[in-house]
């Protein structure tokens, strides 16, 4: 079997994780690469005895290659063609194409769907592209003539918004923009919900599509609740808390701009946004300074603290700050929401952290719920490390 793309060859005993099927290759595996190969180019992998394993965008970081095929694979149109159609599939089955409730989903959802750095989210007629890696930037063209190529999707808009990701990895940016159309929606629905989504400007694509289920959750829950959400961004919490029937909600994030839209998006479902106030606030602050006894139902969904395990100490400490403050404060009774959506935290380490944070407070407190990412946001099951969204209901006395 001929190679298609310049090589780069592992070393013995190197490749078990690629026969295990896991998409990462650690430049600490690889025993020789082709002259002159650049971030983003497409390379053929091969084990010690020249074997090909595998087809992927090369890298520039610790994770060498991120790998698209286990196989000799021509990486071109129908290449796009064939994934997107099979995660279509996906959400088709799942009840997503033409559900008159929900018009927002995650489309693409990276190694969850056999395709390496690239999430694509659809917000009713409009698919927003966001590339994580340089292979995918490059690319960004094809996967958007793959999109227009789904008639059941009824794309009318694509946009692409993959040059904060590229900055953030310290990469040459590439322009954010339209491919196909220009901004047609007013808001999209998701359990009937209504809420403006920035995808140009605003957070990833524009709005936090892994937390439908958990806001759906509090929903069913916030019934004659006095409610706390912060770095509530534009307000997806808060609304669904008051469409189960909240006393009140108070909403604090440091951005103007998120608060803005959180009240305008509580005022689309009918509420009054002088009765639920919105704050721009630091959140870690307001939780600290908060008096005791004020709310019944507590969210603390952060941005992630812990970006990579370099920094996991620090951000355990400030996960259990946060926790340990809302513990502290809430009402006999409350629900206590958390969250983290650190890759580098797992499970375990975050239940920990939350229980060492109970312990400081002395207060009883009882997990009611383990929650985490739904179903469309899949996790490879060879790629554990998918399964980024953790999340515990704790019932506090």
């Amino acid at each position: 079997m001929n190679p298609l793309y310049p090589v780069i060859k592992l070393r013995e005993g190197k490749d078990d994780a690629v026969k295990r099927f896991h998409p990462w290759i650690f430049s600490g595996a690889i025993a020789n690469a082709a002259p002159g190969l650049q971030a983003g180019d497409i390379v053929t992998v091969t084990n010690s005895r020249d074997e090909v394993i595998g087809t992927g965008f090369c890298e520039a970081g610790n994770i060498a290659v991120k790998l698209l095929s286990f196989d000799n694979t021509k990486i071109g149109a129908m290449f796009w063609q064939q994934r997107l159609n099979a995660a279509f599939a996906t959400r088709k089955a799942l009840g997503f194409i033409d559900n008159p409730h929900t018009n927002c989903f995650r489309l693409v959802h990276s190694e969850g769907d056999n395709l390496p750095g690239l999430i694509v989210d659809i917000y009713g007629k409009t698919a927003v592209i966001q590339a994580q890696t340089e292979g995918m930037a490059l690319n960004v063209k094809a996967i958007a003539k793959a999109l227009e190529a789904i008639p059941e999707l009824k794309i009318e808009a694509i946009y692409n918004k993959s040059s904060e990701a590229m900055q953030r990895m310290g990469k040459d940016a590439v322009d954010d923009g339209y491919l196909l159309g220009g901004k047609c929606e007013d808001f999209v629905l998701e359990n009937d919900s209504k809420f403006l989504i920035d995808w140009e400007e605003g957070q990833k694509t524009g709005f936090f599509l892994d937390q439908r289920f958990n806001r759906d959750l509090v929903r069913q829950l916030a019934k004659g609740r006095t409610v706390l959400n912060t770095f509530c961004y534009t307000g997806g919490f808060s609304v669904t808390a008051l469409q189960g029937g909240a006393k009140q909600v108070v909403s604090v994030d440091c951005s103007k701009k998120a608060i803005t839209i959180c009240e305008n998006n509580i005022e689309l479902n009918g509420f009054s946004k002088e009765a639920n106030p919105s704050l721009v606030e630091d959140a870690k602050l307001y939780l600290q300074n908060m008096p005791e006894n004020q709310y019944d139902m507590i969210i603390l969904d952060p941005p992630a603290f812990a970006k990579n395990h370099k920094s996991l100490h620090r951000g355990l400490q400030g996960y259990k700050f946060i926790n340990k403050e809302a513990i502290k404060k809430i009402n006999a009774g409350g629900l206590l929401f958390t969250f983290s959506c650190s890759q580098a935290v797992d499970k375990a380490q975050f239940q920990s952290i939350v229980m060492a944070a109970a312990i400081e407070t002395g207060r009883k407190a009882k997990i009611l719920y383990q929650l985490s990412q739904p179903e469309d946001h899949p996790i490879n099951i060879y790629h554990p490390e998918g399964a980024y969204l953790k999340g515990l209901v704790l019932e506090i006395d």
